[in-house]
Parts: C-alpha cells; structure tokens; sequence
C-alpha cells in the first residue's frame, strides 16, 4: 500500500509540473519530426568547379553528368587550375575536376583517359565520399553510359532497406535516444531535486522501505518511456510511413530493458550527486560517451581496437544494434537473444549497484 500511495503522489507531482508533461511530448515530436532529415550520412550539394581544356563532345557529356547529378552542384567552367583553386581556397568549392586536352581522342583510340580530381579535404568524410562520387561519374561516362568492354554488368540487390532510405536507419537510433533522454536524465534530476528542496531527507527517517522509494521514482518513467516508443511508432508510419518489420512486443521488451539500464544510471548518479547542477554534468558525460562509441553514427568495427572494447559494456551498444534488427530486417526473438541477455545483465548489475549506493546515503 505504501507504493501505491507514493505512486500516487509523483505522479500528482508530474501532472501539476508545468513544464514535464509538455517535454515528454513535444521532445519525441520534434526529434523524429526534425532530425531525420538532418542526421544524414550522405554527402549532398558538393560544389564543383570543372576546367575543361578539351572541350569536345565527350567532356561536355561529362560535364552535363555532373550537372544532373543530385549529389553535385554545378560551379560552372574555370579558364584555368589557379582560377578554381582560388574558389576551394575562399570555400566557395569543393571539388575541381581539370580534364586534359586530348580527352576524347583518347577514349576514342581505346587508351587510359586520366583525368584530375581534387577535392578539398578539410572535411574528411566529404572529400573522400565526394571524390568516390566523382570517381563513379567519369568512369560511368569513360564507358559510355554501360559496362566497361568485357566486364559484366554489375548488379545489387538491397535487401532490407531496398530504396537506401537514411531514415529507417535512423529512426530507431533516436527511439533509443529519447528512452534514453526519458529514463535516464528525469529520475536523476527529480532525486536530486528532491535532495535540493530537503524532502528526501524527510522521507529518509520514515518507516518507508528503500525499494518503495525507488520503485516510486522510477516506474512513472518507465510508463513514460512506453508513451514514448508508442508516440515514436506513429510518428514513424504517419510522417515517414515507415513501420516495423518485425514484431512490435519485442521492441517493446528491448525498450523496457534499455529503460531498466538507464533508470538505474540515472538512480546511481543522483546517489553521487547531491545538487542538479553536478547530477547534469555527470549524466551528460555518460550520454555522450555512450552515444559515440555506440556505433550510433560510424560502424563500430572502424573503431580501434581500444574504444571497440567499449561496446561490450555499452548498453546503448546492445540496444541500437538490437531494435535495427527488430525494426529494419525483421529479425525474430532468436536474432537478438544475444542483446537482451546483455541488456538484461547490465541492468541488474546497474539497478543493484543503484540500490547499494542508496542504502549508504539514506
């Protein structure tokens, strides 16, 4: 009975806050409404300058390739190296593309037509994806629109996200983001926010057991990480009409577990924090570790063999790879038994750490 009564009180506490209710629903609108469009891997609107000394049909095809292409956008034709380099040097280019004279009296007689391409490699990732891109143009056009002479044609075939649509990639990474947002950053502050106003103390030397308290603390959130998966899933089908291709009760479990793991974080870090101030700073620090080595943005096994060692720990690690085999390929119980063991572990190893951590400041 004594649960039921503190349930009731946080969850007067949450409805009577002015500012809660409206973040644990507009947040998820906003992230899966805006970050989709934007936490796209692909390199877009590279401006590239052309000098064409050949000016022959066959660079000018070349040319008009680059134009459609919609990764490029066409800087127009330079009379000379230093002309375009003076473009990249103000930023004004990315990519210069010099073709050579003779261009098409050599693809003509069958020889090597080289060409150059500099790309501006102040942004790694973009010079590079940029140059491949480019790379792909002028062979494409080397060979005349086709195969190369006595090559086969090259056929793919994309399995699980056919359209190589970036969003269904990326809407269960912020699924995880948001649970981990929700159960992970409210429970430490409302603890914490409970120490600052002294009314944790007051409940310290009352007959109410430890895992009363906590269970108060954190249940609510774990309903709210719920509303917000189910807030997710619409927003997936109605905006983007993406839906799950696997079961929607074992996403569920993997949320919950995930919820468990940060709920527990959040526990633990207002048991070593004793102002909100200090509670933020240490819960950011673990977010943002747990984000980037995650495997959220680049492939983990890039990784030295370091920071790879890190995802063995890495819940948010587990989850990720996880719910996008659940979500996206459609993957049964089986395919993620590996994760929610792991998740599971970790999580009673966090919550019980948690509780320990407590009893030695109540």
């Amino acid at each position: 009975m004594t649960l039921k009564y503190l349930l009731q009180k946080e969850f007067l506490q949450l409805r009577r806050n002015a500012f809660l209710p409206r973040l644990i629903v507009m947040f998820p609108i906003v992230i899966m409404c805006v970050m989709p469009w934007v936490m796209s891997m692909e390199v877009r609107n590279v401006v590239v300058d052309v000098v064409d000394h050949d000016r022959s049909a066959s660079s000018t095809r070349l040319v008009q390739r680059i134009a459609a292409s919609r990764y490029f956008i066409f800087g127009g034709l330079k009379p000379g190296y230093a002309e375009a380099m003076d473009d990249v040097e103000r930023m004004d280019a990315d990519i210069i593309l010099e073709i050579p004279p003779h261009y098409e009296r050599d693809l003509v007689s069958g020889c090597a037509a080289q060409v150059l391409v500099a790309a501006n490699a102040v942004n790694g990732s973009a010079g590079q994806i940029g140059a491949q891109y480019m790379g792909s143009i002028v062979t494409q056009n080397a060979a005349g629109g086709g195969a190369a002479d006595g090559a086969e044609a090259l056929s793919v075939l994309n399995l699980y996200n056919k359209s190589l649509n970036y969003k269904l990639f990326m809407i269960p990474s912020l699924m995880a983001i948001l649970v981990m947002l929700m159960c992970g950053f409210l429970p430490a502050l409302n603890i914490v926010g409970e120490k600052e106003k002294g009314t944790a103390a007051a409940m310290n030397v009352t007959p109410v057991s430890k895992w009363a308290f906590i269970l108060a603390k954190l249940i609510p959130y774990w309903l709210v990480a719920m509303v917000v998966m189910t807030l997710c899933f619409l927003l997936a089908w109605l905006v983007y009409g993406i839906t799950c291709a696997g079961s929607l009760p074992l996403v569920y479990l993997l949320a919950m577990l995930f919820a468990f793991v940060f709920s527990g974080i959040g526990l633990l870090v207002s048991n070593c924090n004793s102002t909100m101030q200090q509670a933020v700073f240490m819960m950011w620090f673990i977010v943002v570790c747990m984000l980037l080595l995650s495997g959220l943005f680049t492939p983990v096994r890039s990784m030295p063999w370091w920071a790879y060692a890190t995802t063995y720990v890495n819940p948010m690690h587990y989850f990720i790879d996880a719910v996008r085999t659940v979500f996206v390929r459609g993957g049964d119980f089986a395919s993620v038994a590996h994760q929610v063991v792991a998740l599971t572990v970790i999580a009673v190893t966090v919550n019980l750490l948690a509780v320990v951590s407590y009893r030695k400041n109540s």
